[in-house]
């Protein structure tokens, strides 16, 4: 189905919005004892393994020759990050699905190499489904999708993500907070980079930046912002951002903002 990106990402929505019917379903009634902790407030669930159980089952039947990164190891092998490869997050804002904060999305990307092909971000909570594919534009449900027409930094609205781990560059991070806080219309930070993104390449936010992101929080969501005709770097503005870790994605105001961040960051 390589050949036809439009198709596959047709059935890629489909997959999704069956992840984000099983997320809801099993919202109400997800007790907390059922909490694990993969690491310093890295949470997960048997909702996030399960999920991603079945996209791992329904996405190698779709498209076979394609390997697999997922957040949870599902597949128990090492992937090749040069190859063709599912990209997923089954639960993006898993500490918000635990509690019962109504802001966590299913992402889907696909990637050849480091260069995100296909994606679907699907927010159950919402019902929308975000979806693009390379050279066919970005979509939330059956509308285009455009980012920001707005240039100025002044007149943005910026989302970020609070690491979780790796605090020994948070001073950094704060003076970056500090002056965007003084310098545009405010910062939020829903819980979800995915929901972030998708939300960049819907022009509800100017910009998303952050450091210590994996490449499932993104695959899908940086793909939505360029086909919505939005600019995508990494904190040094080079294109490494997928397996890298750290991430700009915005409209027009990305040459001020990433001047703010490579300001404090360097």
């Amino acid at each position: 189905m390589l050949n036809d990106l439009s198709a596959l990402t047709r059935e890629i929505n489909t997959i999704a919005k069956e992840a984000g019917a099983f997320l809801l379903q099993e919202r109400s009634k997800f007790q907390r004892d059922s909490i694990e902790y993969k690491g310093l407030n890295n949470l997960v669930s048997y909702v996030d393994k399960e999920t991603e159980k079945e996209l791992v089952k329904k996405l190698s039947q779709l498209l076979p020759e394609a390997g697999f990164i997922t957040e949870e190891g599902t597949t128990g092998q090492e992937a090749d990050e040069s190859a063709l490869n599912w990209i997923i997050d089954p639960l993006d804002g898993t500490a918000n699905f635990i509690h019962n904060l109504p802001i966590f999305s299913v992402s889907i990307g696909l990637a050849q190499g480091k260069t995100p092909i296909a994606g679907v971000v699907y927010d159950p909570n919402r019902d929308e489904c975000f979806s693009a594919w390379q050279g066919g534009g970005a979509y939330c449900n059956d509308t285009r999708l455009s980012v920001s027409p707005v240039t100025r930094l002044g007149e943005s609205m910026i989302a970020t993500g609070f690491p979780y781990y790796s605090f020994d560059k948070m001073p950094r991070y704060l003076r970056i907070l500090e002056t965007l806080m003084q310098q545009t219309h405010g910062l939020r930070r829903l819980g979800s980079a995915a929901i972030d993104l998708a939300y960049v390449a819907a022009g509800r936010f100017e910009a998303f930046y952050e450091y210590n992101l994996n490449s499932w929080d993104m695959a899908a969501g940086v793909l939505l912002v360029r086909e919505a005709g939005g600019l995508v770097t990494d904190f040094d503005g080079g294109d490494e951002f997928l397996f890298r870790g750290d991430v700009i994605a915005s409209c027009g105001v990305h040459p001020e903002l990433i001047g703010v961040i490579q300001e404090y960051w360097s």
